[in-house]
Parts: C-alpha cells; structure tokens; sequence
C-alpha cells in the first residue's frame, strides 16, 4: 500500500481531502493528515506542524497554487514517489522543482484514480 500525505486536510465533511483521506484508508493506504487547523479526519488527528515523514509514497495536493511556495521546501523534502496535483492545485513551477528532483507528478483526481483502482 502506498503512504500517502494528504496536504489540505480538513475535518469538514464537504471538503474533498477529507473524502480523499476517508477513501484512502478504505483502500489500505497508510494516510498522514496535514492541515492548517487542528481536527480529526478517518479517525486520525490532523497535523498542524510539518511531521517529519519518511517513506511517503504520494503527496496528495489539496492547497491552491496560490498557498503552495510555502509548503515547496517541505513537499520536497519528504522526497515522495509522486506529487498529485487534484483538480484546483495545478502548479506549473512546483512540478517543475518537484522532476528536477527525480520526482514524478500528475494531475489527476485521487478519488477518481482510487475508485478505478488506478492509485
């Protein structure tokens, strides 16, 4: 299964990374829950610091381009497989650092990438 950090978590039911998080941990994927406000998702507590994660398979972006750069150095840092852009995420310069690091991205919707087994 593959560890995934969800960056935009929210504890608001109506909030697409809080569906990601629920279905991926329907699927078996290991999930790290990060945000900017303290709450609950899938039964785990919502970071609000920076945790130190190794072995992050996907980061799952669900931060506006607008709100990334401050989270560049820390996405990078965690030296993920991929970075999933999600619908609204799309970041040029941010794909760009992350494949002159060896890091593969994609746009693509990871409730739709689960649901047709495609994660």
């Amino acid at each position: 299964m593959k560890k995934t950090l969800v960056l935009g978590a929210s504890d608001n039911p109506a909030r697409y990374s809080f569906r990601a998080a629920h279905m991926l941990k329907k699927h078996g994927h290991e999930v790290v829950p990060v945000g900017i406000r303290k709450g609950e998702v899938a039964g785990m507590p919502i970071h609000t610091d920076r945790p130190q994660e190794t072995d992050i398979d996907t980061v799952t972006l669900y931060v506006g381009p607008q709100n990334q750069p401050g989270w560049y150095d820390y996405i990078l840092d965690l030296k993920p497989k991929r970075i999933l852009f999600n619908p609204g995420t799309e970041n040029p310069e941010l794909e760009r650092l992350a494949q002159q690091r060896g890091i593969r991205t994609e746009e693509a919707c990871t409730l739709v990438l689960l649901s047709i087994g495609q994660y």
